[in-house]
């Protein structure tokens, strides 16, 4: 009989030679919540997921959506809970310490690293290091006994190339010829193929602008579609105003924004799905923002009469209560029940409307 080739022996060898190549499936482990438990959902298809270590998440929309919020505030300080380091690429020069503070981050240098910066090659070049030196430290460790690691770029859009920075030196602006979405395409890439099988993870904050398409509306990601294709995670986050107070009464002034997030790629669930979350100026996100909405959008809580009904599938108890009444305790009751008991989309009732969780068109033009 023939001996089987031995794999393992060959693996071993293999990425030990050849630099940049790993073997075997690296599955995310480790998830960083955003700060929303429905965002989480729909980005990971868990209420205790997020965004996952070992990939590549982007996160895209015009200036005052609460992209920075999410990425540089929220991911960062849950990051930091989960025993993440971090370094934070800014190239907006608008992270204050203070500001990361007020968001619970802990900017003490051995948990947050900032590092101002104002050219892709400078953060492509910082990351290498990082993770050149990473390898070399704790390569040969199992991966539970890896440090964990997560690099924040906020944002791609404000980075510069050697061309931009040359031109302006020479008074001379045309433009960069179309090489920052090379640029920024490689620059995901390589990170994507070094951090894979380790808890690393890039977190990018990214600009967009309005589409021209008539067909397609959504608003356009800037820098090309090649860092995209490389990036597990895109979400697209809208800005609209939040006109109501904190018991939920209509206001005629602002007292916030309403990040209208779409999931555009997800490798962890379906993809093309929204939620509208509310980000008060007074007291800041809130956790259940826009799960209520998507509960029942899926056919868990049912309206009935005037009223909101849930049954659960574990004691058979309903809780029936107006919109209002339906407070954080009651939600994570829902959600602590369905989380044992999901409901595949395929068994999604065919009345509930698919669209009803995505942004309003009507909400983009008119309060924007």
């Amino acid at each position: 009989m023939q001996k089987p080739f031995d794999l393992t022996k060959f693996r071993t060898g293999l990425t030990k030679s050849i630099s940049g190549i790993s073997a075997g499936f690296h599955d995310p482990k480790d998830w960083i919540s955003t700060g929303n438990k429905t965002l989480d959902y729909l980005i990971s298809g868990d209420f205790n997921g997020g965004i996952p270590l070992g990939k590549v998440s982007v996160f895209a929309g015009e200036s005052g959506s609460g992209k920075s919020f999410i990425c540089s505030g929220n991911i960062v300080k849950n990051a930091q809970d989960k025993g993440c380091q971090v370094v934070l690429f800014d190239s907006e020069n608008a992270l204050d310490e203070q500001w990361l503070q007020a968001l619970n981050v802990d900017t003490s240098p051995e948990k947050l690293l900032r590092i101002s910066v104002s050219m892709i090659d400078d953060v492509a070049k910082a990351i290498s290091e990082f993770i050149k030196d990473y390898k070399a430290n704790y390569g040969d460790l199992e991966y539970d006994e890896m440090p964990k690691l997560v690099f924040v770029v906020d944002s791609l859009g404000m980075l510069l190339t050697p061309t931009d920075v040359d031109q302006f030196n020479k008074g001379d602006m045309k433009g960069d010829m179309g090489r920052k979405p090379k640029a920024l395409a490689s620059l995901v890439r390589n990170t994507v193929n070094q951090i894979a099988p380790f808890p690393i993870a890039l977190v990018a904050t990214n600009h967009t602008y309005a589409s021209q398409d008539m067909f397609d509306p959504d608003d356009k990601i800037s820098g090309g579609q090649g860092f995209i294709y490389a990036s597990s995670i895109v979400v697209a986050i809208k800005k609209l105003k939040l006109k109501e107070d904190a018991d939920g009464n209509k206001t005629s002034s602002v007292q916030g924004i309403r990040a209208a997030c779409k999931v555009m790629k997800s490798r962890y669930s379906k993809p093309f799905e929204g939620v509208q979350i509310k980000i008060p100026y007074e007291s800041g996100m809130d956790p259940y923002s826009g799960m209520l909405e998507m509960l029942e959008s899926k056919g868990i809580v049912e309206k009935v009469g005037n009223k909101l009904s849930y049954i659960s599938p574990v004691t058979g108890e309903e809780i029936k209560e107006f919109r209002k009444a339906w407070t954080d305790e009651k939600l994570q009751i829902v959600i602590d029940e369905w989380g044992q008991n999901p409901i595949a989309q395929e068994d999604v009732p065919e009345d509930i409307d698919p669209e009803v969780l995505e942004p309003e068109m009507e909400d983009y033009t008119d309060e924007s």
